[in-house]
């Protein structure tokens, strides 16, 4: 079927559309998809959201190269899952462990959400990491900022695992007696 044709079913809001672009351009969406996500089932989910962004978008949309039009949502919906993926394969686990760390300088008894607006604590933490030696500060940034694992950045900084463990526990009590000298803590 020619794309005009294709481009009519969705103006008509026949769903027919959706079968004649999956027979025409599923085998080229599939391999955009396949390329970005490397997977059988999520290729599969992201063209079927495809079909579906195309049908909300036509009308009032027309696209004047349907190809394109449907490797350029193709694209962006494989990227979009692509970095969702990464980032909770990236952040599983380690976002956890990193805040049930710094909750005893921050969240603590005193519940400071409930005491101090979030602007003020980050002006707070601010001023602290301004105070630490260089290579203290970046090795906290890296654990709680940017959620790297303490083996990552004991390799980084040609440290012993258990060297870094010691800088971050003493950083962090260093913090809570920052914060407590600033009043967050009683």
């Amino acid at each position: 079927m020619k794309d005009d044709a294709i481009i009519d079913l969705y103006f008509q809001r026949d769903e027919n559309a959706i079968l004649e672009s999956d027979i025409k351009y599923g085998g080229y969406c599939r391999a955009i998809a396949g390329n970005i996500l490397r997977s059988r089932e999520d290729t599969e989910e992201c063209i079927n959201d495809t079909w579906f962004k195309a049908w909300n978008a036509m009308p009032p949309t027309r696209p004047d190269v349907l190809k394109l039009f449907f490797a350029k949502i193709t694209r962006n919906l494989s990227f979009d899952k692509y970095k969702k993926m990464n980032a909770q394969k990236r952040g599983r686990g380690e976002i956890d462990i990193a805040l049930s760390e710094l909750e005893e300088c921050i969240a603590a008894h005193s519940n400071v959400e409930n005491e101090v607006n979030a602007k003020e604590l980050e002006n707070s933490i601010n001023r602290f990491l301004d105070i630490l030696p260089e290579r203290e500060r970046n090795i906290f940034l890296r654990r709680y900022f940017y959620v790297e694992k303490s083996g990552a950045i004991a390799q980084r900084y040609n440290l012993a695992p258990s060297h870094v463990s010691v800088i971050l526990a003493r950083t962090r009590e260093k913090l809570k007696k920052h914060l407590t000298d600033e009043g967050y803590f009683e």
